[in-house]
Order: structure tokens, then C-alpha cells, then sequence
């Protein structure tokens, strides 16, 4: 059965339960495990640390954590040792004369030092510092063992008791996390490198990967939390080449396929809890992503079940994106319905979403022929238009670039995206990315992983290996010096105190897009 409902004024969506139950059916059992604390901490003003913080041991035993008990203003910082996702909890107790007041107990969770140092109060990004993992609790009477209801997302956790009163102080004792992911570390194939700093970023990688990979692949654990399409699409790669968990991929392909809007586009994310809701954020490209999935997907799997039940659904992300083309082949999109690319809007992306577009593309036309469809002629048509204009008008043969928006600037998404579309032949293709390299590196402004992937897969596919592994180390390995249990939502090498919300303590450093380097080293390494 379908219905349709109503999130906004604007937007009418279809709600296909038939669909829907699919994904339910698909949904994992999250796999739980007790991880202890390795030492105590302290954390410390540094210049070498990201954001200017260190953790350093502090040479307390941790587990003698209850000969430290703390009264006013005392804190520990514990350390697991590794990024973990999961809840926590921790014994509490009173030492000395009998508990005349409550304790009032701070917990902060970070998952790198500066967060622990940085001040909530100071915060005013633009992001809802509800996002903030920091806890403010009294406890009347003690002993206790407190449980917190909230899933976090960290390596530290500071407790702080903001008061006691100067006769007694609280003793801490048993802290541990019940860690949950929808995998484990050992079901995936274990990878020797022989490059030991390329062995780190694969490893680094697959944990970013696990520590998101909930009842959805979310897109961080400690937020947004949420199915967004294009970290979908590049986790779904990283899955297939590490875990391969593909009932997880199924259960969010039909979550999108269940709830697209009435004239047929797919939300750039979807909402799990409550209820199943779809967001009314709509991105060209990542409408156009479901197709990728479902053709990598059955790609990897030859599901035809899926692809009978999704193939209509990627069929009308093809349609409505069509009707961006005008008739000389180029792609015209409006403000309603923006393409993303990267978060930087700093340059043009016309040219790259008229490739993102031939790309889908061609990967559709596979699907349409695989299910027979009579119309995937018009489609063939459609490419052959799109890459016609792309080589006779955005390709300048002087410059051996392609060229994007009235002012025919020259940007790396052009050209990366050109490339993997692979609108010229392979030849072409090598010399776009080496005259890239050379006019346009080092890359500065991009701050996303998610970009920095396309850039590299371009590389690999042009036959740059050496430069692609370069910049892998540049990028990922950067993120490694720094620190990194888990890849990062954003990072600029070029300044690596960069946070898009001006703070520390509100950004991911878990977060999906950046952990397809496993996926890269073994496609083409």
C-alpha cells in the first residue's frame, strides 16, 4: 500500500509501505561489546596537537581510579584508547562524612582533546549547540551506578564534579562503554600494506567506517546521525570492500525508494527515529546518487529483486534531472534544486554537474538494459547530447581543461568529475589530470574528504597512481600525524584548525565520507 503525506507547505511525499517493510526487514542487530579505559589523562596546551590540545598520561593508574576521589572542581580524564560509539556508564560513591549535599557531576565526551578544553559557553556557531556532548547531572545519594540514555561518540570522557561539599568526595569506580555498531573490526579481510603510513590510513578507514555503520550508515555518530545519500554512496563502496554488510545497503536503498516526493525526486537525507521521516533538502546530485548505488549495488551483487523493485525509482531521478537538459545538451539547473559537488561554493559547478549527470548516466543505461526497458534508446540519445556539448563547449583544447560558468573558470570539480565520467578517452584523461596537477595543486579552499576522494579516484583512473598516493598521504595521512583514530568530517591540510562551526567541541571527527581510502587502495592498490 502507498499514501502520501505533507512535511511542509511545498512538499507532498509518497510513503510506500510495501517498500518501507523491505527496509525494516533489512535492519541489523547492532552487535554490543564492554570496552574499559586504558589510562587517565591529561590534557594539556600544545601547539603540535590539533586545535592546540594533547592528551598525555598523567602517570595515575586507571585502575585504581577509585584512591582518586574528587570534591569540588576536581576532574579526571579517562582515555579508551580508540574512538568508540556507544553508552556509557560508571559507579559512583561517596568518601569521608556522611553525603550532606548531592553531587553535581559534569561529563563531557570528546573525540579529541581540544574538545575537552574548549568552553561550551563560547560556543556560537551556527549549528544547535544541543549537539554538544556534555552532561550536567546531580545525584542525591550515592552509592550509585549511573547509566547514561544517550548514544556517544568519543575517545575522552571528562568527569568533572562542579560540587560535593568540603566534608565529603565522590570516588569513581567500574567506567565502561557498551560499544554498538551494525559490524565487527574482524569481519573484515585483514589488509597488509607494505607502506606502513598507507597501512594506518587503511586501518584508520575501515574503523570510520564501522563506528558508522549503525541501523543505517549514518553519516557520524556524534551528528547529524542521519542517512544522507552521498556519504551512503561512497560507504556502500567502502562496505563492498571491506565487510561487505549488504543488507545494510539494502535497507537504505529502500528507505530512500520508500519516500520520494510526488513529482518522483529522493531527499538528499532521511530521519529513522521516531518515524521514518524524509527531510526536505533536495540536492541535484545526490537525487541522481541513488542510481550509483543501485548500480554498484547490483553490480556487487546481482540482486535482481532489488533492481526490479528500486529500477523505477531510479528511473524517475534520471526523468526529473533530464528536464534540466536543454537542447544543445547542457544542464541547467536553478536555485530550487542546487548541486552540491563539494560545501565550498567558492567555485562554479556547472561543469561538474553536467558530468555527475553523464556519469549517472551511463551507469543507469547499464541498469535499463539489464531490465529491458524499451526506453533506454532516449536515454543513449540524452548521453550522447549531454557529452557532445561537454567536449565541443566546455572543453577548451587550448588549455587541454575543461572550462565551467560564463566567466569558463577552471576548477578542479571540472575536471575530476569530467574524468570520472570519462567524457574524453583515456588518453585525454591522463593529460586533463596531469595539466590539473600542475596548474592546480596544491589544492586550497576544499575542505571536505568527500571531495578529496573524487579527486583522488580521478587520479587512479587517469593512471596517476604515484600522484594519487600522494595525496592520500597529504590528506588522510595528515589527519593520521594529527591524531586521528577516525577520519574527519572536514580538514584543510593548509590550515588544520579549520572547523566549519568555528569550534572544536561541535565538529565530527567520525565521519562517513571520509573513509573511503579503504575502498581506494583496494580497488587500484
Amino acid at each position: 500500500m502507498a499514501f502520501t503525506f505533507q512535511i511542509n507547505d511545498d512538499v507532498v511525499f509518497n510513503h510506500d509501505e510495501r517498500l518501507l517493510a523491505k527496509a525494516e526487514a533489512n535492519r541489523p542487530v547492532l552487535k554490543q561489546r564492554v570496552i574499559q579505559p586504558t589510562r587517565l589523562v591529561d590534557i594539556i596546551a600544545d601547539e603540535a596537537g590539533l586545535n592546540g590540545y594533547l592528551a598525555v598520561d598523567n602517570q595515575q593508574e586507571v585502575a585504581r581510579l577509585t584512591d582518586y576521589p574528587q570534591g569540588r572542581d576536581g576532574s579526571l580524564v579517562l582515555d579508551f584508547g580508540d574512538h568508540q560509539v556507544g553508552h556509557f556508564s560508571i559507579d559512583i560513591d561517596s568518601v569521608g562524612s556522611p553525603m550532606d549535599a548531592p553531587l553535581y557531576l559534569r561529563l563531557k565526551f570528546a573525540e579529541i582533546p581540544a574538545e575537552i578544553a574548549a568552553d561550551s559557553a563560547d560556543y556560537d556557531g551556527w549549528l544547535s549547540k544541543a549537539w554538544i556532548q556534555e552532561e550536567y547531572i546531580h545525584l542525591d545519594t550515592l552509592p550509585a551506578h549511573l547509566e547514561l540514555p544517550r548514544r556517544y561518540s568519543f575517545r575522552y570522557v571528562e568527569l568533572k564534579v562542579v560540587d560535593t561539599s568540603p566534608k565529603w568526595q565522590a570516588a569513581f569506580s567500574h567506567p565502561q562503554v557498551t560499544v554498538e555498531s551494525a559490524v565487527e573490526i574482524a569481519e573484515a579481510p585483514t589488509v597488509a600494506l607494505a607502506d606502513a603510513q598507507l597501512q594506518k590510513i587503511y586501518d584508520i578507514s575501515v574503523k570510520t567506517l564501522q563506528d558508522c555503520m549503525q541501523t543505517v550508515f549514518e553519516d557520524g555518530p556524534k551528528r547529524d546521525r542521519r542517512l544522507w545519500i552521498g556519504d551512503l554512496r561512497l560507504q556502500a563502496l567502502a562496505n563492498y570492500a571491506t565487510f561487505d554488510q549488504r543488507e545494510l545497503v539494502k535497507r537504505c536503498l529502500y528507505l530512500f525508494g520508500g519516500m520520494t516526493t510526488t513529482d518522483g525526486k529522493i531527499p538528499a537525507n532521511v530521519f529513522t527515529a521516531p518515524k521514518l521521516t524524509p527531510d526536505d533538502t533536495f540536492l541535484f546530485d545526490y537525487s541522481l546518487f541513488f542510481v550509483s548505488i543501485l548500480a554498484d549495488y547490483q553490480a556487487h551483487t546481482n540482486d535482481r529483486v532489488v533492481l526490479a523493485d528500486l529500477y523505477g525509482i531510479a528511473k524517475q531521478q534520471v526523468q526529473v534531472a533530464a528536464q534540466k537538459v536543454d537542447a544543445q545538451g547542457a544542464l541547467r539547473l536553478d536555485d530550487a534544486w542546487p548541486v552540491f559537488v563539494d560545501w565550498s561554493n567558492d567555485f562554479n559547478k556547472e561543469t561538474a554537474g553536467q558530468a555527475i549527470l553523464i556519469y549517472t548516466l551511463k551507469q543507469f543505461i547499464t541498469l535499463a538494459h539489464l531490465m529491458n526497458d524499451a526506453d533506454v534508446s532516449e536515454y543513449e540519445a540524452l548521453l550522447a547530447k549531454m557529452t557532445t556539448y561537454a567536449k565541443e563547449t566546455l572543453f577548451d583544447p587550448q588549455q587541454q581543461l575543461f572550462v565551467s560558468g560564463e566567466a569558463r573558470e577552471i576548477n578542479v570539480a571540472s575536471q575530476v568529475w569530467m574524468v570520472l565520467a570519462h567524457v574524453l578517452d583515456d588518453a585525454q584523461n591522463t593529460l586533463v589530470m596531469q595539466k590539473m596537477v600542475a596548474e592546480l595543486f596544491p589544492i586550497t579552499g576544499i575542505a571536505t574528504p568527500y571531495m578529496y576522494h573524487h579527486v583522488v579516484e580521478a587520479l587512479f583512473e587517469a593512471g596517476q597512481t604515484e600522484t594519487a598516493v600522494q595525496l592520500m598521504k597529504d590528506y588522510w595521512g595528515k589527519m593520521v600525524d594529527l591524531g586521528a583514530d577516525t577520519f574527519w568530517e572536514a580538514f584543510k591540510p593548509e590550515d588544520p584548525d579549520f572547523s566549519p562551526y568555528g569550534s572544536p567541541i561541535i565538529s565530527s571527527y567520525c565521519h562517513a565520507w571520509s573513509c573511503t581510502p579503504a575502498y581506494l587502495i583496494q580497488k587500484y592498490l
